[in-house]
C-alpha cells in the first residue's frame, strides 16, 4: 500500500531545503523501492499569507490523513506584529496538539569530520551519537497557569502587602509517563539498549511519580539497562562526558533544555533532525534549526538536517529502516569527501550551496 507523506515547506529557508528533500524522496521512490507519494500544503507564515491562518483547515485535514509529515521551518520577522494566535509558531503548536504528538525524538550526532566545529575538545565529542526522548504534550508547559495579585504574600520572613504572583503548575499522570517511557525503551532497543531517565525526584512530586512509573515500565524491558540522573547533574554530564549517554528520556521542560545543550555539542544545529510521534506511529519530522530568514533565498542553507529528517521519517513512521540507513551513510560519505555548506565550513575552506549539497547526497546514495 502506497504511503502518504505531507510536505510543509513553511517559511524562510523552508522551501529551499524542501526541494532537496523532494529530490531525495524521488530517487528513493524511483530507484530504491520506496512505495510512497507526497503532496504539499501551507503552514506558518505561508499559511497566514494564503489563508489568513498559520494552520489552514486544508493543511490540518491533509496532515490527519498522511502517514508522515515533513515540516521545514516556520516564522520570520515580517510576522512579529501579528496577534499571538496568528503567528507562524501557532501553526506548528496547533499541529502537534491536533495530532497528539506526545513523543519528541531529538538526536545529537557529531560526525568525526566535524568534531572541530564543537565547542568541546574533539576527543570528547567525536562520534557522539545520543538521542533525547522528550515528553511533548504535558508537564509545566501545559499545566495550569495564573498571574494574580495577592495580599500579605510571604517571602521568607518578609510579608508583601500587595504582590503580583505568577504560578505555573507541573503536572504528570502515570498514563503520560508510562506512554513516553515505553517509547524510550522501545527506541533504546533499536540502539545501544541503555536508557537514562532524567528527573528532579529529590525535590518535585511530579518527578517522584515519573521515576516510580519508569521503574515499573522497566520490568517489561529486561534487556535495556536503566539508570536515573537528576537534571542538574545531567546538564553537567552532557558537557563533561556526553558519550556516556545512549538514550535519555525526560519531561517536557527538562527535555527542551537538555536537547538544546546536546545540539550545541555538535557545533551546528544545521545538522540535527527531529521527530514528534503519536500513539499510532504517525509522525512529524523537522530539522531542529529555524527558518533563518537572514539567508532565505540565497541558496546557502544547509539541507542536511532536512535530509536526515527524511531518514527519521523512513525509520519511525514508514518502517523503512533500510532506506534510512542508506541516507545516513550517504551523508557520511559527503562529509568524508570534504563537502561543506557555510555553517559547517572552517575559515578558508571551500563551501557549496544548498542544491549542490542535496545533489551530493543523492549521488552518494546512488553510489
Amino acid at each position: 500500500m502506497t504511503q502518504k507523506i505531507l510536505l510543509l515547506p513553511g517559511d524562510g529557508i523552508g522551501p529551499e531545503i524542501t526541494v532537496e528533500a523532494e529530490k531525495l524522496l524521488t530517487v528513493l521512490r524511483d530507484r530504491h523501492g520506496l512505495d510512497a507519494s507526497w503532496s504539499r500544503a501551507y503552514i506558518g507564515g505561508a499559511g497566514y499569507d494564503r489563508a489568513g491562518h498559520p494552520l489552514p483547515p486544508a493543511t490540518l485535514d491533509a496532515a490527519k490523513s498522511a502517514d508522515a509529515i515533513l515540516l521545514a521551518a516556520v516564522g520570520g520577522p515580517k510576522y512579529d506584529t501579528l496577534p499571538k494566535d496568528l503567528r507562524p509558531e501557532r501553526g506548528l503548536l496547533g499541529l502537534r496538539a491536533a495530532l497528539g504528538l506526545y513523543s519528541n525524538l531529538r538526536p545529537a550526532i557529531l560526525y568525526p569530520e566535524l568534531a572541530d566545529a564543537s565547542s568541546l575538545k574533539p576527543e570528547f565529542v567525536s562520534n557522539l551519537d545520543l538521542l533525547i526522548v522528550r515528553e511533548l504534550t504535558g508537564g509545566i508547559y501545559f499545566g495550569k497557569r495564573e498571574t494574580v495579585v495577592e495580599t500579605d504574600y510571604k517571602v521568607g520572613s518578609h510579608v508583601i502587602p500587595k504582590a503580583r504572583v505568577a504560578r505555573d503548575t507541573e503536572a504528570y499522570s502515570d498514563f503520560e509517563v508510562e506512554r513516553i517511557a515505553r517509547t524510550a525503551f522501545e527506541t533504546a532497543r533499536l540502539r545501544g539498549k541503555r536508557l537514562c531517565s532524567v528527573d528532579k525526584a529529590n525535590v518535585l512530586d511530579a518527578s517522584q511519580l515519573w521515576r516510580q512509573v519508569v521503574i515499573e515500565v522497566a520490568k517489561d524491558y529486561p534487556d535495556v539497562e536503566l539508570s536515573h540522573m537528576l537534571v542538574d547533574n545531567a546538564a553537567m554530564q552532557l558537557v563533561r562526558g556526553p558519550k556516556q549517554f545512549d538514550v535519555i528520556v525526560t519531561s517536557n521542560m527538562f527535555g527542551d533544555i537538555l536537547s538544546d545543550i546536546a545540539a550545541q555539542l555538535t557545533g551546528s544545529i544545521g545538522m540535527l533532525p527531529s521527530a514528534s510521534l503519536n500513539e499510532r506511529g504517525q509522525g512529524m519530522y523537522e530539522p531542529s534549526h529555524g527558518s533563518a530568514p537572514d539567508i532565505a533565498g540565497q541558496g546557502v542553507a544547509n539541507p542536511l538536517a532536512m535530509l536526515l529528517s527524511v531518514a527519521m521519517l523512513l525509520r519511525y513512521s514508514l518502517k523503512r529502516g533500510d532506506l534510512a540507513d542508506k541516507i545516513e551513510a550517504a551523508v557520511r560519505k559527503v562529509l568524508a569527501a570534504g563537502l561543506r555548506t557555510g555553517d559547517i565550513a572552517k575559515p578558508g575552506e571551500a563551501r557549496i550551496g544548498t542544491a549542490a549539497m542535496g545533489d551530493a547526497v543523492v549521488a552518494a546514495l546512488g553510489a
